[in-house]
Order: structure tokens, then sequence, then C-alpha cells
């Protein structure tokens, strides 16, 4: 599968309930979470697109576009029916959005590699990553022909990543790392406490 057929999309709209503010704009490092996953997949794409809702600081990049969720409140699903409509209207050529959260710094490009080595496009139009236990239902690949799909579950009240993954049938790659695991996400001030000693190791 050639990287230019993919739209690196990264998802920023969310709330952040568990952290008690916006945690893509935390500092790790003296770096802002999300310029941790910024750093690392605008150096392989032609583009870059962030899907957020308020005005947020990322790296500078004449690759990175930010856009607003078409409707808000609509959770993940949302933000990937905003990325896919954002193709369709712009005329893009994209056939497949890769969808990455803001707030794993100690992902790499050559994870995402390793996943799309591991990919069949034929065996469906959907994939996740799962590593160790744990199913990433943000780190995918989805084929821009769901939009349609997608577009009537999210009127009809969808919100469910896992659920509506399911439903469409998505194939789940089993990635495993002996040491520490490239997919650790923050998602309160304790595992941000947790990152830092990582990084100071």
């Amino acid at each position: 599968m050639e990287h230019n057929n993919i739209l690196p999309v990264v998802l920023a709209g969310g709330k952040s309930k568990r952290f008690g503010e916006d945690k893509s704009q935390a500092k790790l490092g003296g770096k802002i979470l999300i310029d941790y996953i910024l750093k690392e997949i605008t150096k392989d794409f032609n583009e870059v697109l962030i899907v957020a809702n308020s005005s947020i600081q990322h790296l500078s990049s004449e690759k990175i576009i930010k856009i607003e969720d078409h409707k808000k409140n609509l959770g993940p699903l949302g933000g990937i029916y905003s990325a896919m409509k954002w193709v369709k209207e712009n005329n893009k050529k994209y056939q497949w959005i890769a969808s990455f959260p803001s707030d794993t710094p100690f992902f790499k490009m050559d994870n995402f590699n390793d996943f799309i080595k591991r990919i069949n496009e034929k065996e469906s139009e959907l994939f996740f990553i799962k590593s160790g236990e744990k199913r990433h239902n943000i780190f995918g690949l989805w084929s821009v022909h769901l939009v349609d799909q997608l577009n009537k579950d999210l009127e009809i009240g969808t919100r469910k990543v896992e659920r509506w993954a399911n439903d469409i049938g998505v194939k789940i790659i089993n990635m495993a790392y002996e040491k520490r695991d490239p997919f650790f996400n923050i998602n309160t001030k304790e595992d941000l406490e947790i990152a830092e000693k990582i990084l100071n190791d």
C-alpha cells in the first residue's frame, strides 16, 4: 500500500473529560503532546489533516491542514467522517484514511509501516491495531468508500467506534512488543506523569 493513497488524520476534537483539559495541548518533556505524533507522520506524508474544534497550537508545517468536525459532538466517528467528507469535497485521490490519536507520544512511523505491511486490502475496508491485550480503535486504516455508510449510521445515532467497526467487519492486526508499547496513550494526569518518567529513563 502506497503512502500517497493514504491521508493521515489526527483526531484532536475530543473533550478530554478524564484529563480535565485539552490533553493535546498538555506539555510533556517541554513539548505539547500533539506535536509528538505530528513530528512522526509529517515526515512520510504529503498532507496531514488535524480535526479539532478549538484553536489549538501544533507543529508548524505547510503539510498540516486543520479542519473542524462537520457536526459537533459525534465523537471519533464524527472526526473520521469529517475527514472523509473533506477528501470528497476537495477532490483528493486518497483511497484510505489513517487515523491517529493526539495523545500517544511514543508512537513511531516504523510502527505504522509495520502495520501497513501486514494489511491485505482485499480482506476488509477497515483495519485496527491490537497490541498485547488492548485493541486500539483510534489507530486505524479506513477506506474512504465507507463515507456514505458512516454518514447514514451517524444520522441514526451511532457513536461507539468499536460497535460500528464490528458491524462493518473490522480486521484486527495483532502487533506484539517486548518492551514499551508504542501505543501507550495518555488519558489522565497520572498517565502524563508515567510518560514523563519514561522519557527521563
